[in-house]
């Protein structure tokens, strides 16, 4: 995972500042892919989008009461890809997932306000955040998790953004996403 986040080319100077900070908490870090370091570990995420690339599809989160992306921790697994399609058939109810690439899609270092999850208090920490661009057939039965989310849906690009009650994520993240999706698949 080191070598793809050390090649991978940031697209803007949120993604260029994050990378540093990844980097340099990985390698002071034994623990850094364990949500035993309170302090910040390594988590996958997906901008699952539809064949035609107009839909993303997204879950209603419990602990962040809002529409979001798909995904959640390492916990000991180094491939983020392999997390990041974990977490969207565990989330989602999606079987049939791919990556359109292998490639990290986009970085984020994210805040998490503290929390309780099962009845455990989880204390404010980051997210040391790889996300990856995946793809799922919009026609396959979709399936809550009752314990992390409410609701799975999709939704069109600039909707997804809309739908979001997180005004940090929209304007910095889902839609740097989407200006991502739409410069490499413009011309197909």
């Amino acid at each position: 995972m080191e070598a793809a986040l050390r090649a991978y080319r940031p697209y803007n100077i949120q993604e260029e500042k994050d990378k540093e900070t990844i980097l340099s908490f990985l390698e002071r870090y034994d623990d850094a892919y364990e949500r035993s370091n309170e302090l910040a570990h390594m988590t996958a995420s997906a901008w699952v989008v539809n064949p035609d690339k107009t839909k993303v599809l997204m879950a209603y989160h419990r602990i962040y009461d809002s529409w979001a992306w798909l995904g959640g921790h390492c916990d000991g697994n180094k491939d983020c890809l392999a997390v990041a399609i974990r977490e969207v058939r565990e989330e989602a109810g999606v079987e049939n997932v791919v990556p359109l690439s292998e490639d990290i899609f986009s970085l984020e270092v994210l805040s998490v306000d503290s929390h309780y999850k099962r009845g455990e208090y989880v204390p404010t920490h980051l997210h040391l955040n790889v996300t990856y661009l995946l793809q799922a057939d919009e026609k396959e039965d979709l399936h809550i998790k009752e314990d992390e989310n409410s609701n799975v849906s999709w939704f069109g690009l600039d909707e997804a953004i809309e739908r979001s009650n997180e005004e940090w994520f929209k304007q910095n993240i889902y839609k740097k996403l989407n200006e991502k999706l739409r410069e490499i698949y413009e011309n197909d």
